[in-house]
Order: C-alpha cells, then sequence, then structure tokens
C-alpha cells in the first residue's frame, strides 16, 4: 500500500472506481474468510468494518454496527441520508481532508487490501427478485418477432412497466459459472413433447437496483436458472453527474401514481461481449445505453409496491433487457441473431446465433465523465453443458 492516500485524490479513465465512485461490496480474504463490507476505490479494497468506528456524523455514529455486518441489508435499510453521509465521509478519509485514516499507518496495513487478494460475494441477502420489461425498443423487436409489427406492443406494455417474478436463489455474482438448463419442448405440433438441454440459450443485458427502505406492506418461471450481477453496488449519488432526461410518456400519458417530473435516467455506456473457447479475447456484439429504458427505476418500485406489497432492504429489482434502436445495442442474442435468421460474427472464423457450451458472457457498465470514469464491474458468466441424467 502507497504510504499516503493522496493516490486517490484525482479520478483516472484507467479505473471504475475513482473517488468520484465508491460502491458498496462484500469480500473475504484467503486469510479472513469473514464476509464483510468494502468499498472499492481504484485497484484497492477499503475494509470498513476496520474502521466503522471513523463514521462520526449524525446518522452513522449511532449505526456504526451495520459496517462491521456480513451484507449490505442493514446499510441499505438505513435510507438515502446514511448513504450520502457515508460517501462524503468516505471521500473526506480517501483524499486527506479527514487525516484520522490518513496520519493512522497500522489502521491503513490492515484496512486498504488489494482486490488482486479479495474474493467477492453477494453483496446483500436477496429477498426477492423481479425483472422488469421497460426497454421499449427490446419489446418491439420481441413482439415483432412473434407477433408480427402491427401488434409488436401488448395493449398494456405503454400503460405500466411489466414485471416477471424472479428466483433470488437464482442470482449468482460475476465470474459464477450459469449451466445450460433442461426441459421440455415440442419440436412440433404433431410430436409430443421431448426432454432435453436448452437449445437456443441467451443472454440479456440488464441493469438493476437494491431496494432500500422497505415498507410495510406476470409470469412465476421468468428468471428463475441464472442471473449473474457484478459484485459493487454503485450509489445514485454517484450516478448524479450522468443525469439524462426521460424519454417521452404522452402517448397515452402514465397514471397519477407512474409520473414523476424530475429526471432520473441515467447515460450509463452497457457492453456485452463474448468468448467462445478457441478465442483468445471476448468480442463485443452489444452497445447499449441505460438511457435507452421507457420505464423508469422509480416507476418501476412504484408499480410493483402500489398493490401493497411489501419491499425489504436487499430485494432486487432488474430493469428488462435493453436495446436500442441500432443493430449494435440490441441487448440479446435473440434480437442480434432475429430469431435465428442471421448470425452474429464474433471473429473471421467464429459467429453465434445463440450461445454454445463454453461461451464467457462479459459485461460491463461505465459512465464517462471528465478526466476519470464511473464504472460498475465487470460481470462475467461462462455456460456450462447440462447435466446429462441417467
Amino acid at each position: 500500500m502507497a504510504a499516503s492516500l493522496k493516490c486517490f485524490i484525482e479520478g483516472s479513465d484507467k479505473t471504475d472506481f475513482p473517488i468520484q465512485n465508491l460502491p458498496f461490496g462484500v469480500f473475504s480474504t484467503a486469510t479472513d474468510t469473514t464476509h464483510r463490507i468494502g468499498v472499492a476505490i481504484g485497484e484497492y479494497v477499503l475494509d470498513l468494518s476496520k474502521i466503522s468506528h471513523l463514521f462520526t456524523g449524525p446518522i452513522l455514529s449511532k449505526s456504526q454496527a451495520v459496517f462491521t455486518s456480513n451484507v449490505l441489508n442493514g446499510f441499505m435499510g438505513l435510507g438515502k441520508p446514511a448513504w450520502t453521509e457515508a460517501r462524503a465521509t468516505l471521500q473526506a478519509l480517501l483524499s486527506g481532508s479527514d487525516n484520522r485514516l490518513e496520519s493512522a499507518d497500522d489502521l491503513r496495513k490492515i484496512a486498504v487490501l488489494s482486490q488482486r487478494d479479495v474474493t467477492m460475494h453477494l453483496p446483500a441477502n436477496i429477498g426477492d427478485y423481479t425483472d422488469f420489461y421497460s426497454s421499449k425498443e427490446h419489446a418491439t423487436n420481441v413482439g415483432t418477432m412473434f407477433r408480427g409489427p402491427d401488434n409488436a406492443l401488448m395493449p398494456n406494455w405503454l400503460h405500466l412497466p411489466v414485471g416477471y417474478h424472479g428466483r433470488s436463489s437464482s442470482v449468482v455474482i460475476s465470474g459464477t459459472p450459469i449451466r445450460r438448463p433442461q426441459g421440455q419442448t415440442k419440436p412440433n405440433e404433431a410430436e409430443p413433447p421431448v426432454f432435453g438441454p436448452c437449445k437456443l440459450m441467451d443472454f440479456e443485458l440488464e441493469m438493476a437496483f437494491f431496494v432500500g427502505p422497505g415498507n410495510n406492506q406476470g409470469p412465476f418461471n421468468a428468471k428463475n436458472f441464472g442471473t449473474s450481477i457484478s459484485p459493487w453496488v454503485v450509489t445514485i449519488d454517484a450516478l448524479m453527474p450522468f443525469l439524462c432526461n426521460n424519454p417521452e410518456q404522452k402517448d397515452p400519458k402514465p397514471l397519477p401514481y407512474l409520473l414523476h417530473s424530475d429526471p432520473f435516467s441515467f447515460n450509463i455506456n452497457l457492453e456485452v461481449a463474448i468468448k467462445g473457447d478457441n478465442m483468445d479475447k471476448p468480442s463485443t456484439v452489444c452497445r447499449s445505453n441505460f438511457n435507452y429504458l421507457y420505464w423508469s427505476m422509480k416507476q418501476q418500485l412504484a408499480h410493483h409496491s402500489i398493490t401493497g406489497c411489501n419491499m425489504r432492504p436487499g430485494d432486487l429489482l432488474a430493469s428488462g433487457t435493453i436495446s436500442g434502436s441500432t443493430p449494435d445495442s440490441l441487448g440479446s442474442m435473440l434480437e442480434l441473431c432475429w430469431k435465428g435468421t442471421r448470425t452474429v460474427k464474433l471473429t473471421d472464423t467464429e459467429e453465434r446465433k445463440f450461445l454454445k457450451d463454453g461461451d464467457e458472457v462479459v459485461m460491463t457498465g461505465y459512465c464517462q465523465g471528465g478526466g476519470y470514469r464511473v464504472g460498475f464491474g465487470e460481470c462475467r458468466g461462462t455456460v456450462l453443458p447440462s447435466i446429462q441424467l441417467k
């Protein structure tokens, strides 16, 4: 570790985690397998369990124990004022404007670790997981393939953010392999169903958010075999410099409970790459952006909870596949290959329609600032063959 923390003051395009970002995650090390909360800063992780006593602001001085937990649920439940206070404290400590960490050599030695030496884990206990369907371009493309252009969007799509209930147990951390599922398929109308491995395995490029403070109060089997997430949770405060106007929603105008006039879309660049067994490096197949979404995170949460559905800290809500209007911005293989009618070129010798066993999918997201980048880290997953049943 450098003798000074001043290397953290300036942001850099070479890292996802400059001082302007400071995402939260949960990690362990080979020498201490206890799961604990950390913040990414450059190539390092700051162990908050070791510096919890330095959070002496008006909110967190009474809640320092949340940083000695093994998950982020408690911290998430404190709400945005606490998140903002924590971010301000961390920026002060890491820049040296608050010298309590800068001047404590022994504390820095145990609290600042290299990311190479840590293992990342799921950042929260995920009680419930909901996947929305909020990209108009994606919904239009899929509807066109299966119902034709005249009936592409279902009648309710422009009136509310459609959601699907997924299995929280299917959510895994980046780097976890995803095994090809098995089930029944029907070759044609004349033949009975057959059992076997999934033949058309896809990826879906999505963004998600965790619920903070809870409240008091679609198809079920949609997302139930594998959902990979990055280990780092980026705060809304870190994204505020990248706010965008909301999409126009006039025809039809949503009902009042879904209306909000404040901008709440963000300019987040998203990419998907695929690396086959015979490839030296991943090949980019999609370049999209979070601001393509039609329904905002606020609208998703409002619609999810309006019926009295109870939300809890750590619940995960995903955007649905994010597609744009250009051919390279389509967020799924179903769209990129247009239901198998065209191929997606990876290299001169490799092409795909859907994912093959051994393919590694790599998703990244970042906001580009002036001289720095706020990134979400990588989200990786390799497709494993189905288990053959005897």
